[in-house]
């Protein structure tokens, strides 16, 4: 209850303070959002109910009608995301993720920087396609068991945080902000990223961030012992390779839909296409899933992609988010190279006291207001840049479920992950902005 009673405190100090420079409505609003990111933040109340309550809220307080709320919960990008999850729980139903990860880890030396980078690449890799919670859940025994020593034991949790967040960048469905900005683009009609044009925009972040986290968190590790074990590969069972003969075909297919799309200007419908591919899972003789496995479904996350789509939608549809933009004009008058690095500096620092989700639900409108005012390719680049940012939350164990995980081990000091992570947060921004200036702006 004292959290509730937070919330609704903070609620009100935000919409009161507000009103300072905003008008009655748009401070109203502020203050809901205050309220809602900090139920989130607190756990206070269920995530799915608190992803709810815009339902509630929003028309409440004449924000916006019930009808334009309830439709943000069924966007046709949830269904890409419905039909991931899916694939995922079929893959940890069978055990395919046990052979993935001990085939990754199988590749590296028996040092602690080769056991740094095993953990974070590998965990990275997973995270691309499964729930990053789910891949540092299982990874941190594995982590904990590979040193006795304490310093290497704090590093290798950190590297399998980290690299849960970093790897949870490259696809669309590999971590909410991805989806958010995805639905946004389709509400406003932009032309969004094909799934393997995301992943070839995202792939030079990934390596150069798995390059340079790994050496960071490895710096002063000499010489440290690590455990002589060594991880066995399972064998595929027959299960197991059906499973990954499905997963390559989708694969294959997101693949040349991708080279379609670009040669061709025509493309299957992705969304679709992952829906489908999910639902094939629950077929006999071909699938490995029951109904009662859709019980493991996160329906919360569901809520929450719908909760983050309508607060996006008051943003815009209250004139808030134009308003917000008004009064910070003077950042268009930046060079782009600013612009971008004013935008990842202020989502990632601001991702690490607030849900990513919540964040990247409020900043896309007030970005895409900068936006409108630039030429298309530049526009997108600041929205792209400023949805990536909100994954690079590596300060503080509130900021993401891995860090949360691997903090609730007991082996890392508060301290310690709010130092290395300040420096992975700069290494970051920069990676990301020069990324964006020289990678995406040739493509987008």
């Amino acid at each position: 209850m004292r959290g509730i009673v937070l919330a609704l405190a903070i609620g009100a100090a935000v919409a009161l303070i507000s009103l300072l420079g905003f008008s009655l409505q748009h401070a109203v609003l502020l203050g809901i959002v205050a309220f809602l990111v900090t139920l989130w933040t607190n756990e206070a109340l269920p995530l799915g109910v608190v992803s709810l309550l815009p339902i509630l809220l929003f028309p409440s307080f004449g924000i916006l009608p019930t009808n334009d709320v309830t439709p943000n919960y069924a966007k046709s990008i949830i269904f890409l995301f419905l039909g991931g999850f899916m694939l995922a729980i079929a893959i940890e139903k069978t055990g395919l993720h046990r052979y993935f990860s001990a085939k990754l880890l199988s590749f590296f030396p028996r040092t602690a920087r080769g056991m740094i980078y095993a953990t974070a690449i590998t965990s990275a890799l997973l995270s691309a396609f499964l729930s990053n919670t789910t891949i540092t859940l299982m990874l941190m025994p594995v982590a904990m068991h590979l040193s006795a020593h304490p310093k290497m034991r704090t590093r290798l949790l950190l590297s399998t945080a980290y690299g849960a967040s970093i790897g949870g960048i490259l696809t669309p469905i590999g971590t909410p902000p991805n989806l958010i900005l995805l639905g946004f683009l389709e509400a406003h009609r932009l032309p969004q990223p094909a799934f393997g044009e995301w992943m070839l925009y995202m792939l030079p972040i990934i390596v150069l961030m798995l390059l340079f986290v790994p050496f960071l968190l490895s710096r002063d590790l000499a010489d440290v012992p690590i455990a002589e074990e060594r991880c066995e590969v399972p064998v595929l069972d027959p299960k197991q390779k059906r499973l990954f003969a499905i997963f390559l075909s989708l694969a294959a297919l997101l693949l040349l839909n991708t080279f379609s799309k670009r040669l061709f200007g025509m493309a299957l419908n992705e969304k679709l296409l992952l829906l489908g591919f999910g639902l094939l899972m629950f077929m006999p003789k071909i699938g490995f899933l029951t109904w009662e496995d859709a019980r493991k479904i996160p329906y919360e996350i569901i809520f929450l992609f719908g909760a983050g789509f309508s607060i996006a939608a008051a943003f815009s549809h209250s004139g808030l988010a134009a308003e917000i933009a008004q009064k910070l004009a003077f950042i268009t008058d930046l060079p782009l190279w600013a612009m971008l690095l004013v935008a990842a500096t202020f989502v990632t620092f601001a991702t690490e006291v607030t849900s990513n989700t919540a964040l990247t639900s409020v900043a896309l409108p007030i970005f895409y207001a900068f936006a409108q005012k630039l030429p298309p390719d530049e526009g997108t680049l600041l929205l792209m840049s400023a949805t990536v940012a909100a994954s690079y939350a590596f300060m503080l164990p509130i900021a993401t479920p891995p860090n949360a995980i691997v903090m609730s081990s007991g082996a890392i000091r508060m301290k310690e992950m709010a130092q290395k992570g300040f420096w992975l947060n700069l290494t970051g921004i920069i990676t990301l902005t020069l990324c964006a200036l020289m990678v995406w702006k040739h493509f987008v």
